[in-house]
Formats: structure tokens, C-alpha cells, sequence
């Protein structure tokens, strides 16, 4: 049995930073150089509604030979950032060493991101290295979706004695084919809020666009979710970006994504929040969110039929759908779920699935008028 959390948030409000929802930060995906930075800092500043300025001084890159960041050069060019504008810096750390460097430089707040939240060893050395230090920390979800390690990542946090800590959803990759870089699987900030109530999470809608186009869709969805803020990427000239040049936009691009994106606010009743209708826009986002995912789910379906045909491969496989229920009813049972609501949910999806490739076949192989085959067992 997992041992109760004792991970005890802190909303914005008590942060003694002023913070005002939804918090907006913004800055260059990476530090390139001083010039770059100033720039960068001076049109936001001007936009007026951005209150923190982010620049990742150490980049994780996938593969060596990439652009790893300017290292300690890019936190004194923090540093004049904040003498120019009065912006809070913020920076990403993955280590004891970054988190030295960054306090040593008078960086505002760090970020933990998405490569180092899913290794306990390497949250737990920036945890141990920021002891007894009062500064905002931001813990981004892991690559994979991982509620528990996102959760983790907090705890190892609070257990060193931070107090002001969130989190940043910033999706997670997946096989799925979506319009994203990285699918939004919105279910996990739900989840973690839930959870939390009083944690505070905002979206980076950059890392889940993926192009500049669909950040504004992305925005709209975390604000309708009520999340806390965004942080989105701002280059001077993002088409030269050293890093992430297609997801980043000018200031003036920036300026109209704030502008363009509906702020809502719920309806107050004294001393609580129309709880109801925010629940309900829960509800439809995560509605929209299972559609789209039986859509992928059914073209999925219809190529391996093809696949199938192509091989001469019979498409009803009779144990493989028995393999599926039994997960699915054993994961059922974790979730608290009944099993012949998922019984019956699944038989539906084995259902379409069916028709989908059945209707292939008809059109490949049968004459016409012949009856589809609507026998269980289809690999689905």
C-alpha cells in the first residue's frame, strides 16, 4: 500500500512573490547570448504581462554534437536581464552543480525538467543540494506518462524543506499519432490536481505544440482547464534558435497568443467558485481527449487489417482479444472501476474495430451484397 504523501503545497498566493493567475513566463527555449537574451527580455517586459523570464543555460540534448546551452556564461546574462527589465530569472538544473551555480548567480526560481524528473537519483542530489534553501521550484511531468514519479519528484522536494514548489505540464511522448509534438494527455495534470488541490500547475504549451500554429490552441486548453499559467518560448529571431526553432515565437507573435486567448474566470458565489461548471469543462475536455484517442485507436485497427491482407493473415485472432480483456479488466480493477462497465466498453470498441476491418475486407474480397462477418476474436 503506498504510504499517504506528505507533500503539503503552497499556492501563488502565499509565495510572498505578488503572483497573479494565470502566471505567464517567457523567454528563449535557450541562452545563446547576452544580446539575445536582452532583446528577448526588453519586448516582453514591454508587453507588461509577463512576470518571469526563463532561458535553459544547460540543454539535455538527445544525441552529443547538439547545442548544450551556455553553461554558466548564460547566468550572468540572467543576471543583466534582471538589472534591465525587473523580471525573476528562471533556469533549468539536472544537477547538484546547476543548482550551485544558479543560487551563486541569484537566479529567482529553477526548473527541473522533463529527462531528469523520472531518475529519483537525480531529483534527490538537486533536493539534497537545495536544503535549507527557500527558492521556487518547478517540477516538469516525466517524458513517459508517470503520475507516480511526477508526485515523487515533488515529494523528494518537500522532504528537503521547499515550500514553494509546482508543477508544469508539459506532455508526454507517446506512440500515438496526434497533431503534437508531444501528446497533452490532459488526464495527468487532472489527476495530479486532484490529488493536490492546492498545487499549482501550469502548462508549457511550446513542448506540446511543437510548432508555433498550434500553440494557441494548446493555451486556450490549459486556461479552460484551469490551470495556473503558461511558460512559452520567445525568441528574438526563433528561425535561427540554436534549439526548438520551430515551437518558439517573436515577442510580437507572443504578444498576439496573450492577446488571442480567452481568460476565463468562474463564476464566484460567496466565499466559493461555481465548482460545478468547472468540473463539467473537465468533463467535456476529457471527452474530447477519449474521441480523439478511439480515432487513433481505430485507424491503428484498419492497418493491421491491411497488414493482414497484404500477408494472407486470417483477422480474427481469438486469443489476442482475450489477452486485451484480461489487462484491461486487471487494470480496471486498479482504477476503480467496475468490470462489466469495462466489459461492455471494450466489447463496443471490438465491435467498431470489427466493422472497420470487416468493411475493408467486403470492399477488397466479397461480391456485393455479401454480409459482413461479425465474429469475435479480431486482433483490435
Amino acid at each position: 500500500m503506498t504510504e499517504p504523501s506528505v507533500f503539503r503545497p503552497v499556492p501563488f498566493q502565499d509565495w510572498g512573490l505578488g503572483f497573479q493567475r494565470p502566471l505567464l513566463i517567457a523567454g528563449p527555449c535557450s541562452a545563446e547570448s547576452a544580446e539575445q537574451m536582452l532583446a528577448a527580455a526588453q519586448d516582453l517586459r514591454a508587453d507588461g504581462r509577463v512576470t518571469a523570464f526563463r532561458a535553459g543555460s544547460w540543454k539535455p540534448r538527445t544525441r552529443p554534437g547538439q547545442f548544450e546551452g551556455s553553461g554558466a556564461d548564460a547566468l550572468l546574462w540572467l543576471q543583466e536581464v534582471k538589472a534591465a527589465t525587473g523580471l525573476l530569472t528562471m533556469t533549468e538544473v539536472a544537477t547538484a552543480g546547476h543548482v550551485e551555480a544558479s543560487l551563486k548567480a541569484g537566479v529567482d526560481m529553477l526548473w527541473i525538467g522533463a529527462r531528469t524528473t523520472p531518475n529519483p537519483f537525480s531529483v534527490q542530489e538537486i533536493a539534497d543540494a537545495l536544503q535549507g534553501v527557500d527558492i521556487p521550484v518547478f517540477v516538469k511531468n516525466p517524458i513517459n506518462p508517470d503520475l507516480q514519479l511526477w508526485i515523487g519528484a515533488l515529494e523528494r522536494l518537500s522532504g528537503a524543506g521547499l515550500r514553494r514548489l509546482a508543477a508544469i505540464h508539459r506532455g508526454f511522448s507517446w506512440f500515438e499519432r496526434t497533431p503534437y509534438r508531444n501528446s497533452p494527455m490532459w488526464e495527468f495534470p487532472i489527476r495530479l490536481k486532484a490529488a493536490f488541490p492546492e498545487l499549482e500547475v501550469i502548462c508549457d504549451p511550446s513542448h506540446i505544440a511543437g510548432r508555433r500554429e498550434n500553440l494557441g490552441l494548446v493555451a486556450q486548453q490549459a486556461l479552460d482547464l484551469g490551470l495556473s499559467g503558461l511558460m512559452v518560448e520567445v525568441h528574438p529571431d526563433p528561425e535561427h534558435a540554436r534549439s526548438d526553432a520551430d515551437q518558439q515565437l517573436t515577442p510580437a507573435g507572443y504578444t498576439r497568443l496573450i492577446d488571442d486567448l480567452i481568460f476565463r474566470q468562474a463564476n464566484p458565489t460567496p466565499g466559493m467558485h461555481d465548482r460545478l461548471e468547472e468540473l463539467r469543462d473537465l468533463i467535456d475536455q476529457l471527452d474530447e481527449e477519449i474521441a480523439q484517442k478511439l480515432g487513433t485507436r481505430m485507424d491503428i485497427a484498419e492497418r493491421i487489417g491491411d497488414h493482414k491482407r497484404a500477408h494472407k493473415v486470417a483477422i480474427l485472432q481469438p486469443e489476442r482479444w482475450e489477452r486485451i480483456m484480461r489487462r484491461q479488466l486487471r487494470l480496471a480493477e486498479h482504477l476503480g472501476l467496475g468490470a462489466a462497465f469495462v466489459q461492455e466498453f471494450m466489447d463496443a470498441i471490438h465491435r467498431e474495430s470489427i466493422r472497420r476491418q470487416s468493411a475493408e475486407q467486403e470492399v477488397d474480397t466479397a461480391p456485393s451484397g455479401s454480409p459482413q462477418s461479425t465474429s469475435n476474436g479480431m486482433d483490435s
